[in-house]
């Protein structure tokens, strides 16, 4: 069974999500920052009126953030009834997986590891299938 992916790229890692469970693909336009949050939470913007948790991926998997995300791209999802955007450093295209979900070999290193769900192989080389719930977690969830 095929699936469709949103490519993407994070510290410089061609990643992907599951095409079904992204809602839309936006650029950040204002955040506004929350006091006493996780390092890898942003803030929060909004997209018609809905306000959206902000996700510094980057951060998430315990890489240095890129400053402000105003002006990045992000993946709207939603997940356990709250909706979020997803920065990531571009996201760029929608193709199809080639096969089945294998794991994820050694040598991405452990957070790699921890916040994918396997490896997929797609028409411009293999790519980490990212759990969306881990990134959203951030850290605590990725550390041993």
């Amino acid at each position: 069974m095929t699936q469709a992916l949103l490519m993407c790229l994070i510290a410089e890692r061609r990643v992907a999500f599951p095409a079904v469970e992204v809602r839309s693909v936006i650029e950040i336009e204002r955040i506004t920052p929350i006091p006493r949050t996780a390092p890898h939470i942003a803030g929060i913007t909004a997209l018609r009126s809905q306000a959206l948790t902000v996700i510094d991926c980057r951060v998430a998997l315990g890489f240095p953030g890129l400053g402000d995300p105003v002006g990045s791209r992000a993946a709207v999802v939603d997940h356990q009834g709250h909706s979020y955007a997803l920065v990531v450093d571009q996201a760029f295209d929608v193709v199809e997986a080639l096969g089945e979900t294998a794991t994820v070999p050694g040598g991405f290193g452990e957070a790699w590891a921890e916040a994918a769900t396997g490896m997929v192989e797609t028409a411009t080389g293999p790519t980490l299938l990212m759990a969306i719930e881990k990134l959203i977690a951030g850290q605590q969830t990725l550390a041993v």
